[in-house]
């Protein structure tokens, strides 16, 4: 039997209804109180729907929270690292009673989902912002987003009735069971996965291929947020198909969308990427420098140091930890400072900003810096 490493907590939840039970749910669901959820709970709905979010069934209760928010675990010693929760207005929480079901609708009136209501709290969302994001500073864009938030939260399991429609690269959508189902009949054992939201670079070319030397597989997973990205995920894509068809054997490189949002967690939101990269049958996660980077306000290797906290078998997945990469003219490779030893003059640095900046002022980018054939859909489609 080929083994595969468990989900989070032991299995993969599954919350979408079918058949008659759908059917039941939906025709209630039209005479049930009802909320407009927001793009983000939108994406956490989906993401417990297919079982991204294993263990959870839905949004988070008092107990759950806090637990989360003190101690990056769940209230049951399970390890977990940021509060999931639905929040509504004091008017829709008039509405919403304990014990009883809500029908959880998107910005078109769409059911979504029902939600069994075990819970409805208000939370202090200074201490939240302090725990999770280790600052109040209302610039940080995690704490923007938090301070924007409906103040009362919902706590619950969910059923999902329609889960939400995507067009774009519907193909590459695949679930966890589905990606699991690939990595089964491709019989790889030891799978990394890649987490990216940006063009592809040499620094990050070259991760990959070290983790692709100890592992069997490589998935490829870069987070299309159609809520905050800035550059078009169609254009994103091609980029990715474009760097794996020319410089990696296709055979050993699965890609597929996370359709997640960002939470802009910083050093947490590693440690969420890892755990959901677990629920998608990965048993190893690269994490380079400054890993779900939120300006200045985390240290560049942070988000690598938040992994000591739990112990050695705690979140079962395995993080391959890397330094910056770097182009060295003398070795006349990538490498990094473990790996090369030769002084900074020999080196050219690596950075998405620093090849933004160059395609804004009309330059081209050098070959150390990205493939040249990434760079030709870059310019072609005034990515930049």
């Amino acid at each position: 039997m080929h083994y595969q490493i468990a989900p989070h907590g032991g299995e993969l939840v599954k919350r979408v209804l079918k058949g008659e039970e759908r059917a039941f749910w939906l025709a209630k669901a039209a005479s049930l109180p009802s909320v407009t959820v927001d793009p983000h709970a939108l994406a956490d709905l989906e993401m417990i729907a297919c079982g991204a979010l294993s263990p959870l069934e839905g949004f988070m209760c008092r107990d759950d929270y806090n637990h989360v928010i003190e101690h990056m675990r769940l209230s049951s010693g399970l390890p977990w690292p940021v509060p999931i929760v639905l929040g509504v207005t004091p008017d829709e929480a008039d509405d919403c009673d304990v014990d009883t079901h809500v029908t959880l609708k998107d910005a078109h009136g769409t059911p979504i989902a029902v939600i069994s209501v075990q819970e409805k709290f208000v939370v202090d969302k200074e201490r939240e912002a302090a725990k999770v994001f280790k600052t109040t500073d209302a610039k940080h864009p995690g704490v923007r987003l938090l301070r924007a938030r409906n103040e009362v939260l919902l706590g619950g399991d969910v059923q999902i009735l329609n889960l939400p429609e995507h067009t774009v690269y519907a193909d590459y959508r695949l679930t966890p069971a589905e990606t699991r189902h690939l990595f089964e009949q491709r019989g790889w054992r030891r799978i990394a996965s890649f987490h990216t939201r940006n063009p592809m670079h040499r620094a990050h070319e070259y991760l990959m291929k070290c983790a692709l030397e100890v592992c069997d597989g490589l998935l490829v997973h870069p987070l299309i947020d159609e809520v905050a990205d800035h550059i078009p995920p169609q254009l994103l894509m091609t980029c990715y198909e474009t760097l794996i068809s020319n410089y990696f054997p296709e055979e050993r490189v699965l890609l597929s969308v996370f359709p997640t949002i960002s939470r802009f967690a910083g050093p947490r939101e590693a440690v969420l990427h890892a755990l959901m990269r677990k629920n998608y049958g990965c048993t190893h996660i690269i994490i380079g420098r400054n890993h779900a980077d939120v300006g200045e306000y985390y240290g560049p290797y942070e988000a690598q140091e938040i992994f000591k906290e739990f112990g050695p078998h705690e979140l079962e997945i395995t993080p391959l930890m890397f330094e910056d990469a770097f182009y060295c003219s003398t070795c006349i490779g990538m490498a990094t400072n473990k790996t090369c030893a030769h002084s900074a003059e020999h080196h050219v640095v690596i950075s998405g900003t620093r090849m933004r900046e160059m395609l804004q002022r009309g330059e081209r980018p050098p070959v150390a810096f990205a493939r040249p054939e990434v760079v030709d859909v870059l310019l072609s489609n005034g990515a930049v």
